[in-house]
């Protein structure tokens, strides 16, 4: 197995932001094991981290960017590219503005300065996400699939073709990353606007420090006052944005990727559906182990009894944030003989009082030692997707919103097959145990 790393010492790039034209200074910290990716904003009056993860992203255009509240950092792919073809897992990304410093318009500048800082291997195994089915997300004429490959490696295959009217003609570029070829042949291109997007963009006030010699404006003769690097700079700067937007899933996508026209929006959709995937995978692993709470652990914690005991069992449970119980729907259940009798379907009010019962189970990991119990206040945001009916299984997870002395909230999904069966806000009452 692969091992994870960081950098030896701390390096800086500065700059300005390329649409914003801040003046910033951008510094490369090293950070431990498994701890993924981290933006800091350290002109805050306290400093603000934004873990690099799909979770944080802000809607932009044409760039990718991450937010904690009120606090953003701009046009990160670049960044995060460079990251991954260097092979780093663990790093604090500190700076002080909102944008990162643009540089020529490539990963070039990140690889520099990364590489003076050293690469340091650590002692912790590499945690690859890997495609295990495919994957395709489409928009209009941009279409992305994803589909195995072979294990720790990311193969891209792009096809950039705006039509005849564009100055950017059709390229098609094959990329298998590495270290050494993603500095050669991905880093050094640049991004790319027409002539006419580049007079757009300084209409609306974004980009106006810029000149020909900053960025590379491709008008109907080529660029203008500039030269290509490569004669598919294009495309290999559409292979550039690609890999860092995929760096927004929390790890390092392996797999194989076919894009065609594809933008940030669409990278970070793919994104959504390969971590989908993955959860997916990982929700079938824990129905086929060994469970925390069988039905005897179940009936311990809960009062209920038949009919209305509704939790099989638990076979996940994190502390008192997260658990993942299972609820078998059989032909037997007492309910299906009114509700209906030629169209069994679940009732949604006994689905919801399944969920209620897992978020029972989840906050009494926290209140077994209070002498205090969890009674049914309220429902908020209560929505049913599909049926559920003889013959299913209800994978049901509770997450802690919050839990204070008196009242305690709990989000639930209920899932068939992976497909969203129900969700629910749940408040709970939290009274005393005995209440003699």
């Amino acid at each position: 197995m692969s091992r994870q790393h960081t950098i030896q010492n701390e390096a800086e790039v500065t700059g300005r932001g390329l649409f914003t034209g801040l003046p910033v200074t951008l510094r490369f910290r090293p950070a431990p094991a498994n701890a993924g990716i981290t933006f800091v904003r350290a002109d805050q009056q306290s400093p603000i981290s934004i873990s690099a993860t799909i979770a944080n992203l802000t809607k932009r255009a044409r760039r990718t960017s991450l937010r904690n509240g009120t606090v953003a950092i701009e046009t990160v792919e670049h960044c995060l590219a460079a990251i991954r073809g260097l092979g780093i897992d663990n790093l604090i990304v500190e700076l002080d503005n909102s944008e990162l410093p643009a540089g020529d318009g490539s990963a070039a500048p990140f690889i520099k300065a990364l590489q003076d800082a050293g690469i340091a291997e650590q002692d912790a195994e590499r945690r690859t996400i890997e495609i295990d089915e495919p994957i395709r997300v489409t928009d209009g004429d941009s279409e992305l699939v994803a589909w195995p490959g072979e294990p720790g490696r990311l193969d891209i295959i792009y096809e950039l073709d705006y039509g005849p009217a564009s100055p950017v003609g059709r390229q098609t570029h094959r990329f298998q990353l590495a270290r050494d070829a993603f500095i050669s042949e991905i880093a050094p291109a640049r991004t790319f606007v027409t002539e006419a997007e580049a007079e757009q963009l300084r209409a609306a006030g974004l980009g106006t420090h810029l000149t020909y010699a900053d960025i590379l404006v491709i008008g109907g003769e080529g660029p203008i006052e500039n030269a290509y690097r490569f004669n598919d700079e294009c495309v290999r700067h559409k292979i550039l944005d690609l890999i860092g937007d995929l760096m927004l899933a929390g790890g390092f996508v392996c797999g194989r990727i076919y894009a065609r026209k594809s933008g940030h929006a669409l990278n970070h959709e793919l994104v959504r559906r390969i971590l989908e995937q993955r959860a997916a995978a990982q929700r079938r692993e824990r129905l086929r182990g060994e469970p925390h709470f069988d039905i005897r652990n179940v009936q311990r914690i809960l009062p209920h009894r038949y009919p209305m005991l509704l939790i099989d069992r638990v076979v996940e449970i994190d502390g008192d944030r997260r658990a993942v119980g299972v609820k078998n729907v059989t032909i037997n259940e007492p309910f299906f003989q009114g509700h209906y009798p030629r169209q069994p379907i679940m009732p949604g009010v006994l689905i919801i009082e399944a969920m209620a019962q897992l978020g029972g189970i989840l906050l009494s990991q926290k209140l077994e030692h209070t002498g205090k119990v969890a009674v049914l206040l309220s429902l908020d945001r209560v929505k049913f997707r599909r049926p559920v009916t003889p013959g299913d299984q209800l994978v049901i997870e509770a997450v802690s919103r919050r839990v204070k002395s008196r009242t305690g909230e709990v989000h639930c999904t209920a899932h068939v097959n992976e497909q969203p069966a129900a969700e629910a806000e749940i408040r709970f009452m939290l009274v005393d145990a005995d209440p003699t």
